[in-house]
Order: C-alpha cells, then sequence, then structure tokens
C-alpha cells in the first residue's frame, strides 16, 4: 500500500538525523544536568572517618553557582586525612535496552576550583563496569603543576590503558562504564572543593574546530507557566546537544540550559503568567564545538481557562508519539530518551489513539495523520507475527521480535497485541473514507489468532505469551481484575479466530481454585480472589477487584476505546467500578498511611511508571506504596473523577512544574522522598492522558471504538446488558 504522501520524505529525513544525533549523545555523554537542585540521584557519596566528604542524603551535591554549563553542576567537597577514606560515584543513567558502550578513548569533564589544589592531593578518577569490575588512576600524573584557581580546566585523562582480562575470563572495558567515580589520594587533611561538570568519554579531536550547523526555524509559543521552544533538529553525526540562552531585555543574552540531541523542543518554566522573554538556540558537539546563534524568538506567558489547560496538556504528551516516532516504523518507543529503536506494541496501540485525539484538536492536519496511518499500517504487516499476535517489542528499524525480558519473550505477546488492536479499530473507523487503510487494518485484525493462545481448543484461560522456540514456556493466564480486560473482548469479538463467550467467565472473571490463588499471589489478600469484591476502603464500596482495586492503569488501559458507561456485565457496571478504584486511589494519598511527602487531595494517582528502583506497578497499598507519583495516573483518570483530576493536573502544573513539565508534557513520575524525578518520557503513559482527557470531553475514541460491529456482538456474547 502508499506509505507517502507529499512532504513525508522530508519529514523522515529529519527523524533519521535526529536519531543520529541521539545516538552521538549517548555514545558519549555521561552527565551534564541534574533534574534536581539539592542532590543528584544517580551518584553516590559515603566517607570512612576520620576523612569527610559532603554529601546530601548520601549522594553528590548539587552546585547551582559555580556551572561550565547552566542549570546546574556537581560539588566534590573533601578532607583527606590518616586512616580514613572517601568515594564519590557518578552513575549513568539508565533505561530499558541501553547501549552499554561508549566511543572515545579519554575520559573528559570540566573542573573549577576557588583555590587551587596542587597535583598530590588531587584525588584519585575511576571507572566502574556493570560487572563491578574497576580501574583507576591518578589525576596527579596527568596534572602535574594541579588545577588553578578561578578557571574552568578541561580535565582528559587516556582510558585504553585501563582494559584488563582477568584470570577467570572476564574482561574489563572502559568503554561499557557504569560510573564514574572519585577516592581519595594522598591525606593532607585540609579541605577541598572541586566542582565538576560535563563529564563524557570521547575522543576529544583538537583539530575538529569546525562548530555544527546553526539551528533554524526557532519558534516561541507562551502558555500560562511556560514557555515553549521548538527549532529544526540539526543535522550533525557527532551533534551532543543544544545550549539554550534567554534574554529578558531582548539584547542582553545568558546562558540557561542544556537541551540533549533527543529533543528539539525546550520547555522554559517561567512559573506565572505575563512574563516576556526572548530565546535563542546554539548547537553543540561533541568537541564542544558551539554554532552561531540561531534567530530569537520572544513570547509571553499568559492566563489559561481550564479547557486551554487540557488542550495544552493534550497536545505535550501527543507530541511523544508524533515528533518521537521511530522514523521508519512510525510507532512508539518504549521510552523517550530510551533505545531509540525499542518499538512497544501496546505503547503504538496507545500512540494511534492519541493520532486520532491530536487530528480533531487540530495539532496536525488529517493528511498528515493519514500518511502517519498508511507507514504504520504498512510497517505491521511486514514485522514479526506470530499466529497473527505482534511481540512486546519489536525493532522498529527491522520490524523484528527483541526478547527484552529474556529469550522466553522472542514470540507473540497477547496483551500488547490487543492493545495494538484496540487502537486499530478506533482507526479503522476514523480513517474509513480511505477504502484501502480501512482494508489494510481489517486484513490485519483478521489475522490475530485469538483463539490459538488458549493453549488447547477448550482452553478455559488465553495465555499471554506463545514462543516459536519455547512454546507455552511463559505460561502465564489471563486472570481478572487488571488490565487485560480487552484482550477477551477482542478474542470473543473477533470475525476469523474467535472464542466463545463463555471464556469470558471461565478465563477473564473465573471462579477456579487457579484464579482465585493467581489472585491472592499477587493481592497478597482474599479481598477479590473471587473476582467480586464487596469491600469499603476509606467508605467506598468496591464492587471487582483485588484488594483495592490495584494500579490505576487497570482502569485506562482496556478503557481506552472500550466505553464502559450505561452496560453492566454479571458483576458489575466498568465504568462506576473505575470510578470508585480512582476514588479509592485518591482517598488512599490523602489518608498517606506511610507518611510519603508530597501525597494530598490534589497529588494522587498510584500507577504503573518509571520509578527510584526501576519500573514498578504503584497501589494504594502499603506494601507496594513506594512513594512515587504518577501523573497519568490521576489525568488518565478524568472521565471517572473529573474534578479531583483537574485538581491534580492544575498541582502538577503550577506547583510542581518546573520539575514535573517537560517537552512531552508531565514527565514520567516523581518521588519527593527521593529526591527523584524521572529522566523519561514514557509510551504507555503519554498517550492515556491524551485519550482519556478527550474521551471525558466529546467521548471521540470510544465513539470510534464501540462503532465497530464486532464489538457490540461480542458484548452480546459475553452477556453485557444496560445498566439502569
Amino acid at each position: 500500500m502508499t506509505r507517502r504522501l507529499a512532504g513525508y520524505e522530508t519529514a523522515l529525513l529529519l527523524l533519521a538525523a535526529q536519531a543520529s544525533a541521539q545516538a552521538a549523545h549517548d555514545r558519549h555523554v555521561f552527565f551534564e544536568r541534574s533534574l534536581t537542585d539539592t542532590a543528584y540521584y544517580f551518584s553516590e557519596a559515603r566517607a570512612i572517618t576520620p576523612s569527610t566528604l559532603a554529601a546530601a542524603r548520601g549522594k553528590l551535591p548539587v552546585e547551582t553557582t559555580h556551572v561550565f554549563t547552566p542549570p546546574n553542576a556537581l560539588r566534590l567537597t573533601w578532607t583527606s586525612r590518616p586512616g580514613g577514606t572517601w568515594h564519590a560515584g557518578v552513575r549513568r543513567e539508565s533505561w530499558r535496552n541501553q547501549t552499554a558502550e561508549f566511543t572515545g578513548d579519554s575520559l573528559v569533564l570540566r573542573a573549577y576550583t576557588d583555590a587551587a589544589i596542587p597535583a598530590g592531593v588531587l584525588p584519585l578518577i575511576g571507572i566502574e563496569d556493570a560487572q563491578g569490575l574497576r580501574r583507576e588512576l591518578r589525576l596527579a600524573d596527568y596534572y602535574t603543576d594541579g588545577l588553578p584557581a578561578g578557571q574552568w580546566t578541561r580535565v582528559s585523562v587516556p582510558i585504553g590503558q585501563l582494559a584488563m582480562t582477568l584470570q577467570d575470563g572476564r574482561t574489563f572495558d572502559p568503554h561499557r562504564a557504569a560510573t564514574v567515580f572519585f577516592e581519595q589520594w594522598l591525606d593532607d587533611g585540609a579541605p577541598h572543593t572541586l566542582y565538576i561538570d560535563e563529564i563524557a568519554i570521547t575522543s576529544g579531536d583538537p583539530r575538529d574546530t569546525t562548530p555544527p550547523p546553526v539551528p533554524r526555524t526557532l519558534r516561541a509559543r507562551g502558555f500560562e507557566r511556560h514557555i515553549e521552544l521548538a527549532w529544526e533538529p540539526v543535522q550533525a553525526p557527532d551533534l551532543r546537544g543544544y545550549r539554550i540562552e534567554r534574554s529578558t531585555d531582548g539584547t542582553r543574552f545568558k546562558a540557561i540550559d542544556v537541551q540533549t540531541s533527543w529533543f528539539n523542543r525546550y520547555v522554559a518554566f517561567l512559573g506565572a503568567p505575563g512574563r516576556r522573554a526572548t530565546y535563542r538556540v546554539r548547537a553543540v558537539d561533541v568537541n564542544d564545538n558551539l554554532s552561531a546563534p540561531s534567530e530569537t524568538a520572544t513570547a509571553t506567558t499568559r492566563a489559561m481557562t481550564d479547557d486551554e489547560l487540557l488542550t495544552m496538556v493534550q497536545e505535550a504528551s501527543f507530541r511523544y508519539y508524533w515528533d518521537g516516532a521511530h522514523p521508519n516504523a512510525g510507532l512508539a518507543l518504549e521510552s523517550q530518551p530510551g533505545d531509540p529503536d525499542l518499538v512497544a506494541t501496546g505503547a503504538s496501540g496507545f500512540g494511534i489513539m492519541a493520532l486520532i485525539v491530536g487530528t480533531e484538536r487540530g495539532f496536525i492536519t488529517r493528511e498528515q495523520s493519514t500518511a502517519r496511518m498508511r507507514q504504520i499500517v504498512g510497517f505491521l504487516e511486514t514485522a514479526d507475527r506470530f499466529h497473527g499476535v505482534w511481540p512486546h517489542f519489536m525493532s522498529g528499524r527491522s520490524g523484528h521480535v527483541i526478547p527484552l525480558f529474556g529469550r522466553y519473550d522472542d514470540g507473540g505477546d497477547l496483551v500488547e497485541t490487543a492493545f495494538l488492536t484496540q487502537g486499530l479499530l478506533a482507526a479503522r473507523q476514523y480513517f474509513k473514507a480511505d477504502q484501502a487503510l480501512y482494508d489494510h487494518i481489517t486484513a490485519l485484525w483478521e489475522g490475530v489468532e485469538w483463539s490459538w493462545h488458549r493453549k488447547t481448543p477448550d482452553g478455559a484461560f488465553l495465555i499471554w505469551h506463545w514462543s516459536p522456540d519455547y512454546a507455552w514456556k511463559l505460561e502465564h493466564p489471563l486472570i481478572g481484575w487488571n488490565e487485560t480486560m480487552i484482550a477477551y473482548l477482542l478474542a470473543i469479538a473477533s470475525p476469523t479466530h474467535g472464542v466463545p463467550g463463555e471464556v469470558y467467565y471461565r478465563g477473564w472473571a473465573s471462579q477456579a481454585q487457579r484464579a482465585v490463588e493467581y489472585r491472592r499471589g499477587w493481592g497478597q489478600t482474599t479481598h477479590g480472589d473471587h473476582y467480586t469484591n464487596g469491600h469499603s476502603y476509606y467508605g467506598i464500596e468496591l464492587p471487582v477487584g483485588v484488594a483495592t482495586g490495584g494500579p490505576l492503569f487497570f482502569t485506562h488501559y482496556s478503557f481506552l476505546g472500550f466505553d464502559p458507561r450505561g452496560k453492566r456485565d454479571r458483576y458489575t457496571d466498568y465504568f462506576e467500578n473505575n470510578r470508585r478504584i480512582a476514588r479509592i486511589n485518591r482517598a488512599y494519598c490523602i489518608a498517606n498511611p506511610r507518611r510519603h511527602a508530597g501525597y494530598g487531595p490534589a497529588a494522587w494517582g498510584l500507577t504503573a511508571s518509571d520509578g527510584p528502583w526501576g519500573y514498578e506497578a504503584h497501589e494504594p497499598a502499603p506494601h507496594v506504596d513506594t512513594g512515587t507519583l504518577t501523573p497519568t495516573g490521576a489525568l488518565a483518570s478524568f472521565p471517572y473523577t473529573a474534578d479531583a483530576s483537574l485538581a491534580a493536573l492544575k498541582h502538577f502544573y503550577r506547583d510542581l512544574g518546573d520539575r514535573l513539565w517537560g517537552v512531552y508534557g508531565f514527565r514520567d513520575a516523581i518521588n519527593f522522598d527521593e529526591h527523584w524525578i524521572s529522566p523519561i518520557f514514557m509510551g504507555l503513559n503519554q498517550a492515556p492522558i491524551v485519550v482519556m482527557i478527550e474521551n471525558y470531553r466529546t467521548g471521540l475514541i470510544w465513539k470510534l471504538f464501540m462503532a465497530n460491529p464486532e464489538i457490540g456482538a461480542a458484548l452480546d456474547k459475553i452477556g453485557f446488558v444496560r445498566d439502569r
């Protein structure tokens, strides 16, 4: 089928250039800024007396006055004494499937000191890999005159000599650095402070003095508390990022921040309406060459109505799936920053629904969205499928499965496929005037062999995974209550590979002992272990759900397209059930039994997200409540709790926006206890904000998905009836 319209090739080239720049940044940059202004989360600082090392909650303090590139740097303040020692480590920010290898022959950083530091008392500097193997060097061997006072020094030490092979066969390669560390050397007993910025592994080629191209077509838009900048991505293979400069008088500019080459957007949070500023942007490469400034752009923040705030949040989140889509596949990446080739199947289905919302809201044209949808469908037609089922993760370049969770994860993922199909069916109705596109989507839908995932012809449960090499090795049955209801609805709805309506009750809502034990296993309670619950939490009775209902994404993922209003099965009306789960979630955050910082009436929304210790499913239960708040939890609950969700939106934006608001809307999560802010935006979490706010406002995606005749027929087979 046709996959490109006029202008598409140009957009693809720009996206490809941006992907190349992302790779250059990720191959070199180790530290460039902290999202928090007190302590750098991805660090550690410890000392054994009598030596001392300044620390903030066991981490390196963040410095905002002495910086090489704004907004901040790291502060290393130590005293080395006999019998003691100290250690400071800076870890690389990490994400799923991250390339482990850096490119370059030197470890390079910028260093500043108010008082000269003699060579003999400079610290050791070293690299540790993910295995825990480490090598160090003496800075004194390379800076025999020490470090001078009052100026930024480019510190560079060669790392090739650090490579080694141990007797047990393990190898240490400094290019696979996980941590850069500093440690005590000579014990002079005197206090010293070293400010450190821009840690990188690079070749630092002195022959390269050519600056990157100037960023072009800078645009500025004013919103209520922030100004958004956007420009054409610079096409340079060695691009490290961009330097943002601001002027309040239109003539004198000051550097205020850096932006990674992942993004050709930047958010300047000014904190109040009525503030005017002028900006310009420079590109910088891995050899520190700085471009001339771009043309300037000026904007003013302004008061916004509630409707305007909703549109603002929708548009920013939508950009994740438009600007940030994989250039070849057109589909959603797992996270940004992240692996630039790791396409997430379920998130892509959510992104398709966000694409529709973006078109209706005028963020893009109908022609643009049609071209993107053709691109997506064309890619999916040739991507790996296993009995018609797509894998959880795919390479956006080749369409081949990426077994991210281990060798058994090399086949079809029915749940991720259900999320994708939900989006495809909404798109089938939205683009139905394009008969060819409609037919191609129909063929994809009818090619999914839902019945295969019963394992046997009379299997009671749908099984999550199947592998061509390991068959049902990951035999994970789909048992509710959780996010997988949509898999049963679509399996029953399928006109080609359907399952009987009774499987909904035998599998999803099963009363069998296997299902009871499954629910008890993850819920650690008997409440809801037979699917129905009936207990009250914070004065709110819950008809269906384990414990307090689970993470809020249980009420989102299956209901982005499936409209639960005004209908019920044997057990409940799921719109009302979801509303109660959201109310319980908020009530728990108000009660705050674990006394986490930051929780409250407008600070709620426990759901699955990135967290200080990785991806976790946060929910309103003390044993799984880590203090991590996720904006999508409250914001994707708009259809259920409009007033409380709007209050959360305003709190997250107006009160926390200087930390939480970024180029794609709200960052994935925040944890006040840990002084941690997620460095990523996540594909699974941005689109539900877009889609569920739209379902609250107009019901658009609900109407489109439910317009597919197969869905109504499936509900009849299950026995859904009108709820009076």
